[in-house]
């Protein structure tokens, strides 16, 4: 894909508008090129409205209304409605936030276009990769899939487009 100097920031879920808030505003207060696209994981107004409103966050630029299924549903939704857009968008970089199905699916989308993946997490505070998170005792595939997955597809996509 060509560098458009564009980022792409992915949500779709409560935990990511929380993540994303500061950054996306910080990006815009920079006048960073940057688009907002709301994947429809969590869609109704207090799920979703309700946080861009309270965080400040624009409106997104575009909603795939993905909406609700199984993770397996939802996450192939997912993919392709975000290769679509990422080859009509070209962003140089994508941005993802936390753990859930949208999460996994736009960094797996990235990886397989060769965009560069940037996750942002809260944070491990207590230092232990090992540490189990809270998501792991309600959905151990869950945390395999998205957390686990996501992180590897980042280190793989920094690892292998880092430059000295």
């Amino acid at each position: 894909m060509p560098a458009t100097g564009l980022i792409a920031h992915i949500v779709g879920a409560r935990p990511n508008f929380m993540k994303a808030g500061p950054v996306v505003l910080a990006c815009q207060e920079r006048a960073v090129r940057q688009t907002l696209i709301h994947t429809g994981q969590h869609y109704d107004e207090a799920m979703s409205a309700i946080f861009f409103d309270q965080l400040g966050l624009p409106e997104p630029d575009v909603d795939l209304g993905v909406g609700s299924g199984s993770h397996a549903q939802q996450t192939a939704a997912l993919l392709g409605a975000l290769e679509t857009h990422f080859l009509k968008v070209e962003p140089s970089l994508v941005v993802v936030y936390g753990d859930v199905n949208s999460t996994l699916a736009a960094a797996l989308v990235a990886k397989k276009l060769h965009i560069p993946v940037a996750h942002v997490e809260a944070g491990l505070r207590s230092f232990d990769w090992t540490m189990r998170s809270r998501t792991c005792s309600s959905s151990p595939v869950r945390k395999l899939s998205c957390t686990w997955a996501t992180r590897a597809l980042t280190a793989a996509t920094f690892t292998s487009s880092a430059t000295p």
